[in-house]
């Protein structure tokens, strides 16, 4: 702590990463402002993780509904009805007392939040308006935001941050990109009622997830009537009376209601003055830090997004602990990115631990793999064509278990529970010692015994 400056420390950007290191470190004594100029909470909390969840939660509803005839519910389609701007208006009710919630946190931490938009003066001077705020320690957690291609007509083409306020749903839309956020919205969409498109450049969507993961998504996503484009790319948007009329590189063309760019997001640095102070960024446009979230400039450090690291909330929370704890604490811990769990929620979801098997093979040699693909329970009487597949990734030589990936309902739920077990090094043999739940889908995981491949 020091006298010499009015702030220990200053955050900019309250999201997840900035508002933890915030907290925590106020927590530990230290005097702490947090600087945002659009929303408390971040991407995650405003337009990612949370909205898209409810969003993801209620195109499932139509299904749910179809799927009740199986089971004795008799639902008239003609009494079936769904209104985009009430699902709008509660998810804005949801955001902002949630916004609410992180002011509550901050302010109860003794944090001072300050609104605005921020600009480094010097090493420990951060600008905002006419205000000069002088701290012994600057962090930039600023985020990252929604990147466009540089296409023709893609001044008409929405982003993510767009989609969760659109006034009407279109009936047709045109999803650009192979991420998960491109396969979560074309999920959403086509849940709702959309004759969705979507459109990527490569050979498979979803690159960097296990093979197997990949190839059997596709085929599940098709069932929901999505349309995958693949090895094709947009080559202009162009406005056709209250539509738009899409030119694919195959020289085919689409007729929309909706284009969406999903084609990766960029860390947000602009404005803030970095490079004028020596701050070194990488070839990505990231802000290159050390271990220890340490840039070039010994009194700025940076966390989240803006670094590169995964773009997971999960990441961003554990490395504003790690931060706070080495500027205020003992200065102990390290970060550590070995098996972090995520999700993709599609319909049916993703839930991934671990190396794919590509990469766990360069890893760990030997290998052996085990697969199984079934119907769920709950569609034996639903009727609906939609299986499940799990895997895991056994180190031969260790028997221990190094990855599990699955495709199904509640693939995150489920994969949470393997993590720990991962994390912690359960060998095959402990899977297997294991007794699982029954009937459930997440059994499958402690009775697969015979091997899908080895070597």
């Amino acid at each position: 702590m020091s006298a010499n400056f009015e702030y220990d420390l200053v955050v900019i950007g309250a999201g997840s990463g900035g508002v933890r290191l915030a907290r925590m470190s106020a927590q530990k004594g230290a005097r702490v402002a947090v600087i945002e100029s659009r929303y408390l909470g971040g991407t995650c909390v405003n337009v990612g993780c949370v909205p898209k969840k409810l969003f993801v939660y209620g195109s499932r509803v139509g299904e749910d509904l179809e799927d009740a005839a199986g089971y004795g519910w008799n639902i008239p389609d003609d009494n079936i009805q769904f209104d985009w701007p009430t699902l709008v208006a509660n998810k804005n009710s949801e955001i902002h007392r949630l916004n609410g919630i992180y002011k509550t946190m901050l302010e109860n931490a003794g944090v001072t939040i300050i609104e605005g938009t921020a600009r480094l003066e010097d090493a420990q001077t951060v600008v905002v308006g006419e205000r000069r705020i002088s701290a012994a320690h600057i962090t930039v957690a600023t985020g990252s935001w929604p990147v466009v291609p540089d296409i023709p007509g893609k001044e008409h083409m929405v982003t993510s941050n767009d989609m969760f306020y659109l006034p009407q749903l279109p009936r047709e839309a045109v999803i650009l990109g192979g991420g998960y956020i491109a396969v979560e919205f074309a999920g959403i969409l086509a849940g709702l009622g959309v004759k969705t498109t979507l459109i990527y450049r490569g050979d498979l969507f979803l690159r960097g997830f296990d093979e197997d993961v990949r190839e059997f998504t596709a085929g599940e996503i098709r069932k929901k009537g999505i349309d995958l484009r693949f090895n094709v790319n947009i080559d202009s948007v162009t406005p056709d009376g209250a539509h738009y009329k899409v030119a694919l590189s195959d020289g085919s063309t689409l007729s929309t209601g909706l284009v969406m760019a999903a084609t990766g997001r960029r860390a947000l640095t602009d404005g803030l003055g970095l490079e004028a102070l020596g701050v070194e960024m990488t070839k990505s446009g990231h802000i290159a830090v050390d271990s220890h979230f340490q840039t070039s400039v010994p009194s700025i450090t940076a966390l989240g997004d803006v670094i590169g690291t995964p773009q997971l909330t999960p990441v961003a929370l554990a490395q504003g602990m790690v931060l706070s704890r080495r500027l205020f604490g003992d200065g102990e811990g390290e970060m550590d990115y070995s098996a972090i769990a995520t999700a993709v929620f599609c319909h049916p979801n993703i839930g991934t631990v671990g190396p794919i098997e590509s990469e766990a093979r360069e890893r760990y040699g030997r290998l052996r793999i085990y697969r199984s693909e079934f119907k769920p329970m709950r569609h034996t009487l639903s009727g609906r064509d939609e299986r499940s597949m799990m895997k895991l990734i056994v180190d031969d030589a260790s028997d221990k278990v190094v990855a599990a990936h699955m495709v199904g309902p509640d693939a995150g739920e489920i994969l949470q529970g393997l993590s720990v077990a991962i994390k912690a090094g359960a060998t095959k043999a402990v899977f297997d010692s294991t007794v699982g739940i029954h009937p459930t889908s997440a059994e499958e995981f402690v009775t697969m015994r015979e091997p899908h491949s080895v070597g």
